[in-house]
């Protein structure tokens, strides 16, 4: 129970933080941590200020990125496109 606690709390964390601007998404993208990892994509980009759920659905389908794609699961290039794409 308190393990899927620490998962949605650090996902919601991910997704401030992401959001308030203190972790980018080029150090989500490099990070290891295992629920960064665990984040959908989708989700992710969302979290990012001034991008909707438009933006982050049609940059990924630009990319070739599947709607329900991990983080851990992205290719380099995908990675540094989203990089590209959202700088």
């Amino acid at each position: 129970h308190s393990e899927i606690s620490k998962i949605i709390l650090g996902d919601a964390e991910i997704k401030a933080r992401l959001n308030m601007g203190s972790m980018s998404l080029k150090s989500a993208l490099e990070s290891d941590d295992n629920n960064v990892g665990k984040l959908k994509v989708k989700s992710m980009l969302e979290s990012l200020p001034g991008v909707g759920k438009v933006k982050a659905r049609r940059t990924m389908e630009e990319i070739g990125i599947a709607e329900t794609r991990r983080v851990r699961g992205l290719g380099s290039q995908q990675r540094e496109a989203l990089l590209a794409a959202f700088s």
